[in-house]
């Protein structure tokens, strides 16, 4: 749920600053293989949109994602009747159905180690809403720091052990849904060197709650068990390095990443992007 949202955030222009023209960039990224496009339309003065898709693939402690698209869209409201300091507001929403998956399950026995991996597909969706403050310190520099709040859904279809010649605990997954919420506080920076370098940083605290998971297995002479999931909290970074390459077009380099206690860990994710504003 977490590396989703993390490539969905992408989508969302985390890297970008709060307040800029209407642009449209293909990217593709590493760490977790993820590419797509991505962009943003000024409705109004005050009102844009922004949205994109993308293609994911990535896999850590055990869960394989072999195939992810993702969509992502959201509404930004900008006070720019304000001035240079003002208030703005986003609601949005991330969604990556039709995931393929193969979990790994391994557990040891008197009579040997046993390793299993399983197949089938689940999604990821997630809603959130964001208020933050925004000042064009100058014409080169802009900052902004927010709050966001988020629910997240990951629904994994019911799967069973595959056929093994050793597998005392066999075990059948129902259908199920995990579930948390989160709270992220952060702020960003972007700033323009010379006429032709874009730098921006981002980053921001993000605490869990309310988590819990739906997942039931059942498992042969044990019975029916059901897994809990603790809240935890940890910290979230990305930034970007922009070339102007001609009036309009723009080379981006870009990272995003977690890091943290597990689950979630410690991640990175870094892309490259041909960006045109107009």
């Amino acid at each position: 749920m977490i590396t989703n949202r993390v490539l969905g955030n992408v989508l969302l222009g985390i890297n970008e600053q709060v307040n800029c023209s209407d642009c449209v960039s293909a990217f593709g990224s590493a760490g977790s293989f993820s590419a797509g496009i991505h962009g943003r339309k000024n409705l109004t003065p005050n009102l844009s949109l922004l949205a994109g898709i993308a293609y994911a693939q990535f896999n850590e402690g055990g869960y394989h994602v072999t195939s992810a698209p993702i969509g992502a869209f959201a509404l930004r409201y900008d006070f720019v009747d304000w001035g240079s300091s003002r208030p703005f507001f986003d609601i949005g929403t991330i969604l990556s159905p039709f995931q393929k998956v193969r979990y790994t399950r391994s557990y040891p026995t008197s009579l040997g180690a046993v390793s299993l991996e399983s197949s089938t597909t689940s999604g990821n969706y997630a809603v959130y809403g964001r208020a933050g403050w925004m000042s064009r310190l100058s014409p080169r520099d802009e900052v902004a720091a927010s709050v966001e709040v988020w629910q997240l859904w990951q629904r994994v279809k019911g799967y069973t052990d595959p056929a093994a010649a050793f597998n005392p605990f066999d075990t059948s997954i129902a259908d199920g849904t995990d579930r948390t919420n989160l709270v992220k506080i952060g702020g960003q920076w972007t700033h323009l060197f010379g006429s032709s370098v874009e730098a921006n940083i981002n980053g921001g605290w993000v605490q869990s709650f309310g988590t819990r998971s739906g997942i039931v297995a059942t498992v042969t002479g044990e019975g029916t068990i059901v897994p809990t999931i603790g809240n935890q909290g940890w910290f979230e970074y990305g930034g970007r390095l922009g070339l102007r390459i001609t009036k309009g077009w723009i080379a981006d380099l870009f990272v995003n990443g977690t890091a943290g206690p597990q689950p979630v860990g410690n991640t990175i994710h870094g892309g490259v992007g041909l960006r045109v504003s107009y």
